[in-house]
């Protein structure tokens, strides 16, 4: 048993996210996933979105590299400037979770495990001076590149292989040495999307993806049940396909209908609002009690399914000289507090200078008030609560 233990300690939370790419919201409701289903069944599944707001300034491309990073960082295209699969010029100053857990506690422990190397190197920026040097503990990835062990095909079937080393590998790494937080992604099944569309081989790819999970849940309930570990694992897609399956990117219904299945018993009343991508990152973050720098804590776009809530859904518009608001009121009696911003310093690591408007009732779920001739070309409205912070932009075209 002392060849497993890593280091464990009793209650001890931990997190595995995991991204099953390219898996419509409909597929994963028609298909047999039993593995999935035993995890949904001790805490929930839930549709979710991808895409920011329609029409909005946060409307973000339904693509892959750019969801992954929009749970990442928890914002959206706007701030981590991630727009295509290429991803050029990063915005680093929107931490990802991984260099949130190291900054707040730098004795924890990293893991990834992924079939594509993009996802460490350019996303999670590893090693990187502009990430504060972040690197990971432990990594497996790249072995797409290597066409000698793993040979290349039309098929791609050769990237069902290398998600099953992953898979395992993940699973081995876990179940022996069980990282505070790790991610695991597998690809296949968003290559059978492409390839075939809607057809027997994406539901394959479906199938086989559920096969991965339960090798990494079996990990999981090993650590749990022989070390009294508290773990998290959240699985999600990052995009969901046009109506033939062959293609994504945009905003059509299906494209922008996601999923999200976790073990966590502690989901509150916004997991069954149609959470978003960006949701994930401080359900996390609760799970683990991380504490959040304050400054991040107010750019983050969203808003936790695991643990406490209070308001969800902030929207302002200017008109007339006054900003208008309105949010949804998760809770009782709670107060919150109005901030506003004129500037977008933190973009380029600096800080931005706030003043407080005033003290609102939670469930009054408005607010309007007078903007007394200021003018900028941004407002960046911060709507304070207990459990934590809710932001909207006001951009000038």
């Amino acid at each position: 048993m002392l060849a497993y233990q890593g280091y464990a300690q009793k209650n001890a939370k931990k997190v595995l996210f995991v991204i099953l790419d390219g898996i419509p919201a409909d597929v994963i409701d028609s298909v047999a996933t039993p593995h999935l289903d035993k995890i949904s069944a001790i805490g929930g599944f839930t549709k979710a979105s991808m895409g920011g707001e329609f029409g909005g300034y946060s409307e973000t491309p339904t693509i892959s590299a750019v969801g992954y990073n929009s749970l990442l960082t928890g914002v959206w295209a706007n701030k981590h400037n991630v727009w295509g699969n290429s991803i050029k010029a990063p915005n680093y100053n929107y931490w990802t979770i991984f260099r949130i857990l190291k900054e707040s506690d730098p004795t924890k422990k990293t893991a990834i495990f992924s079939t594509w190397l993009d996802n460490r190197t350019k996303l999670v920026g590893a090693n990187l001076p502009e990430t504060g040097n972040f690197t990971f503990d432990y990594f497996f990835d790249g072995m797409e590149l290597d066409s000698m062990n793993y040979p290349h095909g039309e098929d791609r079937s050769y990237i069902h292989t290398i998600d099953e080393a992953v898979s395992k590998e993940a699973a081995r790494y876990i179940k022996n040495e069980a990282p505070d937080l790790s991610w695991m992604y597998l690809e296949y099944s968003d290559d059978m999307g492409h390839g075939f569309g809607n057809s027997p081989e994406m539901i394959d790819g479906v199938k086989k993806a559920d096969e991965q999970i339960g090798r990494v849940w079996e990990a999981i309930l090993f650590r749990e049940t022989t070390f009294g570990e508290d773990w998290l694992i959240v699985i999600t897609t990052d995009h969901g396909r046009t109506e033939d399956g062959f293609d994504h990117g945009g905003h059509s219904a299906r494209e922008r209908t996601t999923w999200i299945v976790t073990n966590s018993k502690n989901t509150n009343s916004h997991f069954q609002e149609t959470p978003e991508m960006v949701d994930i990152l401080p359900s996390m973050a609760n799970h683990l009690g991380l504490s959040i720098p304050k400054k991040i804590r107010m750019e983050l776009d969203g808003t936790p399914f695991i643990g406490p809530v209070d308001a969800s859904n902030l929207k302002a518009e200017l008109r007339n000289g006054e900003i208008s608001m309105t949010w949804k009121s998760l809770s009782k009696g709670q107060k919150g507090r109005i901030w506003i911003s004129t500037t977008n310093n933190f973009k380029t690591g600096g800080l931005d200078n706030y003043w407080l408007v005033g003290e609102v009732n939670l469930d009054v779920k408005q607010k309007a008030f007078p903007l007394k001739g200021t003018q900028s070309g941004i407002f960046k409205v911060v709507l304070e609560t207990p459990s934590g912070y809710l932001n909207y932009w006001l951009v000038s075209q």
